[in-house]
């Protein structure tokens, strides 16, 4: 009887894990270029990321200096003057992806609603937008992309840069989640 316990107990904590998948390589890119002026663009692509299947649960980590640009110059600006990294080394997001049910897949493929709360430079705010996932083999692959206003976060844009840095900016996030 003992040993059946066991053996029940250790099924049911596989099964609970089964439940959460993970990445940490998970690629975060923003665009806040202005037509006429230099790119602004960056990736992170070491972005932590667990999603809870069973109830929906997401959550994410992205490292400020982890954001990638083609130029030195503007990734040392962008951690120094704009997201001060070394006040706020991170921005994560904590929420819920409404209604989750791998029973609403079709093709393999499907969008649900996902909200939550964004913070990045100290500032947390609700975030609300579509969120697409794909079956590739045992993994899933999740996909969506919204704007924020960097005056929400606190993040000031100095007035004679201003014209070259729209005013919203534009992220979109690829994750390709594996079992826990």
């Amino acid at each position: 009887m003992k040993k059946f316990l066991l053996i029940l107990a250790i099924t049911c904590q596989l099964s609970g894990f089964a439940q959460k998948m993970f990445t940490r390589s998970g690629v975060v890119k923003f665009e806040a270029s202005m037509p006429a002026f230099e790119e602004i663009a960056a990736t992170n692509n070491t972005v932590s990321c667990v999603f809870d299947k069973s109830n929906g649960d997401v959550a994410a980590l992205a490292l400020m200096k982890a954001f990638k640009f083609k130029s030195p110059l503007m990734e040392e600006h962008f951690n120094e003057n704009y997201v001060e990294s070394s006040i706020h080394p991170k921005a994560t997001y904590k929420g819920k992806v409404i209604g989750f049910d791998m029973s609403k897949f079709s093709g393999g493929k499907a969008t649900f609603d996902t909200e939550g709360d964004l913070t990045i430079h100290g500032v947390t705010k609700k975030v609300k937008t579509k969120i697409v996932f794909m079956i590739s083999g045992d993994k899933l692959v999740a996909k969506c992309n919204f704007s924020i206003k960097p005056q929400d976060y606190n993040i000031e844009i100095p007035s004679v840069v201003k014209s070259k840095i729209a005013e919203n900016i534009k992220i979109d996030i690829n994750f390709t989640l594996e079992n826990k």
